[in-house]
């Protein structure tokens, strides 16, 4: 059953509960009332009557029942409005009754006790319902009862003609409920259905599926909260993704960047195996092999590196990033100056915690990058700023540029903007991916830009804090 109709019936059921409930009391209460003042009524005029019939007997201490019939006439011809039947009786029978008594006092009515006043509900002759007083007294030895009758049918049909509107009013205010309640719980359970919408559209794999429902009810909540933890999983999902890729393309360059050397150097051994190269071929030939091993070694070294700095563990230390820019600067500038490069600096003095070794080997590949991205010479500008909780490194050259396809790959590992150059210029994709390695490592994160005037800018942030 689906919830909609449950939340129907919820109303309708609802509904009849309290609109029953109300309903019978309200009735139920109004026919007390009603009941209540005809028993007043009846008993008024129970008392008239008896209280006469005291007065006649009080006169004549000796008088004979039968000499109370004329008064008792009297009275019920008087005030035959007050009730709808009279009876007078004796032990040994009626004394009087008044036209039409019988259809009411058909039945035996019983004899009260003398000095009691009986009142009950009967039945009477065609469907009737009469309320009865009786009582008796002792006169002149004679043990006297009164009967008094009051029609209150009256009041049971007012009452079955109510509760007849009643159920009839019901079942229409059931039916306009139903029709109203029906619409209202579809638009009430709108929300859920763009829910189980938004999750089966996840389920199937759209994970950009939103619900986007307004308002500041619970069910809004729920579905802020929902959107919320499909954007998380949107994310999470992505990454993988992006993670599973990366590895299809570090599995797919490692081979590649093995498969080339192997290849050679198998090719190379067999050659030498042959013995059939002259000496000057077989000393190429081993000199080759022993490049392609050196090239090997390496390649193992930067990928030792890289795990090393996975696993974390690195110490950091108070030093000048200043003093550590100016070596590499020092160190660097000659070699640069030989290939029509100039190296500028410009540092800002403080100290803040570091991995010594770690920054000169970033600073090491930031600006190897930057040469080679220089055919023809240019300028390279160092720059080390202080931070809050930290350093900010930045390479600025004036090279080739990064293009924009190529910006969000650039550390991954074994990737080359440009494979054939970086290839002949002896790269292996890694340095860059290094270089994110070790600013993750200090806190940090790696930014690349290109400049307005042609060439790009690297940004190390280093945010291993101040000492």
């Amino acid at each position: 059953m689906r919830f909609r109709v449950k939340l129907t019936l919820c109303m309708l059921s609802l509904l009849s509960l309290l609109f029953g409930v109300g309903g019978s009391l309200l009735i139920s209460g109004f026919f007390r009332d009603s009941l209540q003042r005809e028993k007043d009524a009846a008993f008024a005029s129970y008392r008239m009557v008896w209280g006469a019939m005291q007065i006649v007997s009080g006169m004549d201490p000796y008088m004979a029942p039968e000499e109370m019939v004329p008064a008792v006439q009297q009275l019920d011809t008087q005030n035959s409005a007050a009730w709808a039947a009279l009876r007078l009786t004796t032990e040994e029978g009626v004394l009087y009754e008044s036209e039409g008594a019988r259809a009411y006092l058909g039945a035996d009515l019983g004899r009260p006790a003398p000095g009691a006043c009986l009142l009950r509900i009967l039945p009477g002759q065609a469907g009737r319902r009469c309320l009865v007083l009786s009582g008796a007294v002792t006169a002149s030895g004679h043990t006297l009862y009164l009967y008094t009758v009051h029609d209150i049918t009256a009041l049971y049909t007012t009452r079955s003609g109510q509760q007849q509107v009643y159920l009839r009013v019901f079942l229409v205010l059931l039916i306009l409920c139903a029709a109203a309640a029906y619409p209202l719980a579809k638009v009430l359970t709108r929300p859920l259905t763009a829910l189980s919408l938004a999750s089966r559209a996840i389920a199937s794999g759209d994970y950009a599926s939103r619900v986007n429902l307004p308002g500041e009810d619970e069910v809004a909540a729920v579905a802020a909260d929902f959107d919320r933890m499909a954007e998380a999983m949107e994310g999470t999902v992505s990454a993988l993704r992006e993670a599973a890729e990366r590895r299809e393309r570090f599995v797919g360059s490692f081979a590649h960047e093995m498969k080339t050397p192997m290849t050679s150097l198998i090719g190379y051994a067999q050659l030498l195996r042959g013995g059939t190269l002259t000496e000057s071929e077989q000393a190429e030939a081993a000199d080759y092999i022993y490049s392609e091993g050196r090239r090997l070694e390496n390649l193992s070294r930067r990928l030792l590196e890289l795990l090393d700095l996975r696993q974390g563990g690195v110490a950091l230390t108070a030093v000048r990033p200043a003093d550590l820019a100016g070596e590499m600067a020092d160190r660097l500038r000659p070699i640069y100056a030989q290939r029509g490069v100039t190296l500028r600096l410009r540092c800002e003095e403080g100290r803040c915690l570091l991995e010594p070794e770690l920054t000169r080997a970033l600073l090491l590949n930031l600006l190897d990058n930057a040469v080679k991205s220089m055919d023809r010479g240019g300028r390279i500008r160092l720059t080390v700023d202080m931070l809050p909780d930290g350093c900010r490194i930045a390479v600025a050259d004036q090279g080739r540029g990064i293009p924009a396809e190529a910006l969000k790959h650039l550390t991954e590992e074994f990737y080359r903007v440009d494979k054939a150059r970086s290839r002949a210029q002896g790269g292996f994709g890694l340095g860059l991916t290094l270089c994110r390695e070790i600013a993750e490592v200090h806190n940090g994160s790696l930014r690349f830009e290109n400049r307005p005037g042609g060439g790009a800018v690297v940004t190390a942030e280093l945010r291993g804090g101040r000492p």
